[in-house]
């Protein structure tokens, strides 16, 4: 079929190409639901390549569980650079290897690299994906990727993994469906139906293709399933044994894996499929046209058929020693080979967790744990334990606690005490992952009681480890530096360098409150050892830690710093856990410093996520509650309760310092109750290891009772005692040599008549109506006159300043569109787009839709 109706998006990738060959890489994405014709136009556009560019070529592949790095060995073969090997000397770290990657492709010279089917990737290929396009913008290289537009997960995580590589290095390309007039041009050449045509297809490009092809002209066929199983049926008896046999490989059939699954006889068989427009012939393998007409075909297998294909389908490729174990592990588990799955699943999840794809090695261990009952006792519980391993990193939390609970009970049913110790630990730390910090107290002194009775080992070191740890975070910090120290001197001893860097983590974190260079000294320390070791959860720990220490010190330029190494670290390396919880620690940095759009879509990012355990939760809860309470937004009340839910288990000043500091704040809007608020901090104060780490909360006191001595001031942070010293103009230039306006506009508030009129002024700027009009009020009591009122309508939104999303928002809010459809429109969540819009009417002082946008069009907004 010619290509029509394609020529735009073949100048724009044109246009792309010569970018990259003057110089400047991009990323482009052809994005279009299923047979719009996505390869096609890949095809189109390669023929016209020619030698202007060396072309590399690969595709992701349906598979049960993704092929870790499955596209990247693809690419890696054409370019004749040995994956596997670099894989081996890099150990298995990420970042070394994609530089790898990145210096053989950049070697070619300037290059197109081809990805197709990117919803169906793998974790590690999205993330090479994201290198590559962060670094793309220097190089020579135009890398072509081709999604679906649909709803599906795996479509959701390539939206997430293109939203984090800078906007001007993607260029999106929508590959639409054919049009009515295109439709019935192809129809009058091949003196078809036009009309019925467009009315069965509406323009997909594939059914068009099949419709086409269908043999009878008159009863068309009612899916592009039947189309295809009808031509199926023009197929010998011999050569629909063989299209059912292609059927089960997801991607592609070698030649070679033909010839071993149905003999040399088979070439002839092949050949009547090509003929009849069912298979390409692709030189050194056969592929359906599209994997549409490939799941026609294997969804009508019986269920014997398709175990009975698999398995000589894994016998095959069992023969070369190159195919990849996760292609192994998919044919055994579709053969329902239950012995080749517990052989191979195990040996796939080390491989996918080596490279980082830990979403994919936990499928493969939750692969062979369905199955798992015949292996011996003592390979289980390690199988548990590493899908428990696995589960945590990617935030599966609760599935975590599960798969070690069952390892503690496998190793106490061994007598295996200083394994069930070990488990015993980890449940500890999977419960204070879950918001349960009772429990993790519990499992994590009965870790600490058992493995004293038993000889001194590792186990020992890292439950002394993890009780430090829980003290570190309860701010008991004697207890924390104690046991901490205790697990170095016996980490160093068992040569366990992991301990010892979960050690030195907890020393630093807890000491940073009695002398904060040597507890900054300790956790750089970790973080080398961990950098250096590969030992990644470590080292994003440390980032977290490290990040959380420099704003406890306002450090807020070594904060980000910190967290943006880190949030990359952990971006480049699938952890997922770490990341959320570090921008949520960043949403608050960002909101201190006045980003508070910014600070928003941070939080609401991490929030909007099903699978974020409830812990990483907690600091983008923090950031999005101050922000809605200061904005006026009543759907920071169930935000609030959320947080509120932490101290239910267990309090810790790290919770309950930010909850405090919020009902104080409410209470001095007159939202909440002044004597509670009180009792919260009262008791914070109790809790705090020094009076540094009360500062905050000392503020909030001072402004809901003045008439209540500030108490010791030593140590705190320089604005906070200024301030609590009555020395507020020296506190509110501090807070903004520090860029935090709101903090300056807080400490102005406390001054003269002349200083209440810039608070005012930088809360207006901030869309802080509430707080500018709690201010606004306090000042007429206290007989002020001359106050500036809000802004006009007419001048609203220029002073409350829309951002980019917000005007886009608010256009699409004129033409009526429901929050549903705005997120479809602008590719972001629901959730996003409700935060928009309430923001778009905070700064447009307007209470309903309508009134935004004639409050923007008196503007001249729109």
């Amino acid at each position: 079929m010619m290509l029509l109706e394609r020529q735009t998006q073949l100048q724009q990738l044109e246009s792309l190409l010569g970018d990259a060959i003057g110089g400047h890489g991009r990323v482009a994405v052809l994005a279009g639901e299923a047979g719009a014709g996505k390869t096609a136009l890949v095809e189109a556009f390669a023929a016209r390549v020619g030698q202007s560019a060396a072309m590399l070529r690969s595709a992701c592949e349906d598979l049960s569980i993704p092929d870790p790095l499955g596209p990247l060995y693809d690419l890696a073969r054409e370019a004749q650079w040995a994956l596997p090997r670099a894989i081996d000397a890099r150990h298995g770290q990420r970042l070394p290897l994609f530089s790898d990657a990145l210096d053989a492709f950049a070697a070619k010279g300037p290059s197109l690299l081809v990805i197709e089917d990117l919803h169906w990737a793998d974790d590690a290929t999205l993330d090479f994906v994201r290198f590559l396009g962060r670094r793309i913008s220097n190089t020579h290289i135009l890398l072509l990727l081709t999604a679906r537009t649909d709803r599906s997960e795996g479509q959701m995580r390539v939206r997430r993994a293109l939203g984090e590589i800078p906007a001007g290095s993607v260029a999106r390309i929508e590959v639409p469906l054919l049009s009515e007039a295109a439709v019935l041009s192809l129809a009058d050449a091949a003196g078809r139906d036009g009309d019925a045509i467009y009315r069965a297809t509406a323009g997909n490009a594939f059914f068009v293709t099949e419709l086409l092809s269908a043999e009878n002209e008159t009863a068309l066929p009612a899916s592009v399933r039947d189309a295809v199983l009808a031509r199926a049926e023009r197929l010998s008896s011999g050569a629909r044994a063989m299209l059912d046999a292609v059927s089960v490989f997801p991607r592609r059939a070698d030649a070679w894996a033909l010839q071993g699954l149905c003999g040399v006889a088979s070439a002839g068989q092949l050949a009547e499929c090509v003929a009849n427009g069912l298979l390409d012939d692709l030189g050194d393998g056969y592929a359906f046209r599209h994997d549409i007409a490939r799941r026609a075909i294997e969804m009508m297998l019986t269920t014997s058929h398709r175990r009975q294909f698999n398995q000589r389908a894994l016998a095959a490729l069992l023969e070369n020693g190159e195919v990849s174990t996760g292609r192994l592990v998919h044919h055994a588990v579709e053969a329902h080979n239950l012995a080749a799955v517990r052989e191979l699943a195990p040996i796939a999840a080390r491989e996918a967790s080596r490279v980082g794809a830990h979403r994919d090695a936990a499928g493969y261990y939750e692969v062979v744990l369905r199955h798992a009952d015949s292996l011996p006792v003592e390979t289980r519980a390690v199988l548990y334990e590493q899908y428990a391993f696995e589960c945590h990193l990617i935030g599966r939390i609760e599935e975590a606690i599960e798969a070690q609970g069952q390892a503690r009970w496998l190793h106490e049913e061994q007598g295996n005490e200083a394994k069930e110790g070990d488990s015993l630990r980890w449940l500890s730390r999977l419960a204070y992952l879950a918001g349960d910090r009772r429990a993790a107290e519990v499992f994590g002194k009965q870790a600490v009681a058992l493995l004293e009775t038993v000889p001194e080992g590792p186990e020992l070191a890292m439950a002394y480890s993890n009780l430090s740890q829980l003290a570190m975070l309860a701010e008991r910090v004697d207890e924390a530096l104690l046991l901490g120290e205790r697990a170095v001197n016996l980490a160093e001893r068992m040569n366990s360098p992991d301990i010892v860097c979960h050690a030195l983590n907890n020393v630093g974190a807890a000491g940073q409150w009695l002398d904060f260079a040597k507890g900054r000294a300790n956790l750089a320390r970790s973080l080398e050892i961990a950098l250096d070791q590969n030992f990644q959860e470590h080292a994003a720990r440390a980032f977290t830690n490290s990040a959380c220490t420099e704003m406890n010190q306002l450090g807020f330029d070594e904060a980000r710093t910190m967290l943006d190494r880190g949030i990359n670290y952990c971006v480049e390396n699938d952890l997922v856990t770490w990341r959320d919880y570090m921008r949520g620690v960043l949403a608050q940095l960002l909101l201190r410093q006045g980003h508070w759009e910014d600070a928003a879509s941070e939080a609401l990012d991490v929030l909007s996520s099903g699978q974020t355990a409830q812990l990483v939760r907690f600091p983008s809860l923090v950031a999005l509650v101050k922000l809605r309470i200061r904005r006026g937004d009543p759907s920071a009340e169930p935000l609030l309760a959320e947080m509120a839910q932490f101290l239910e288990k267990g309090t810790e000043l790290q919770r309950l310092t930010p909850y405090a500091a919020l009902m104080a704040e409410q209470a001095w809007l007159g939202l909440g109750d002044r004597d509670e608020a009180l009792l919260l901090i009262d008791h914070a104060e109790t809790l705090a290891p020094t009076r540094s780490a009360f500062a905050e909360l000392a503020g909030w006191r001072r402004l809901l009772a003045p008439e209540r001595d500030a108490g010791d001031t030593a140590g705190m942070a320089e604005p906070y005692r200024l301030l609590l010293t009555g020395e507020w103009r020296a506190a509110a230039a501090l807070w903004g040599e520090l860029n935090a306006p709101y903090e300056r506009a807080l400490a102005l508030v406390q001054g003269d008549d002349e200083a209440q009129r810039s608070a005012l002024e930088i809360f207006e700027s901030l869309g802080a109506r509430p707080v500018a009009q709690h201010v606004r009020e306090t000042m007429r009591r206290n007989g002020v006159i001359h106050i500036a009122r809000g802004p006009r309508r007419s001048t609203r939104a220029n002073q409350a300043g829309l951002t980019l999303r917000q005007m886009q928002v608010l256009q699409l809010i004129e033409r009526g569109l429901s929050n549903k459809r705005i997120a479809e429109q602008l590719t972001i969540s629901p959730k996003t787009v409700d935060h928009h819009v309430s923001a778009v009417l905070g700064k447009l002082d307007a209470v309903s839709r309508g009134e935004a946008t004639a409050a923007a069009r008196d503007s001249g907004l729109l």
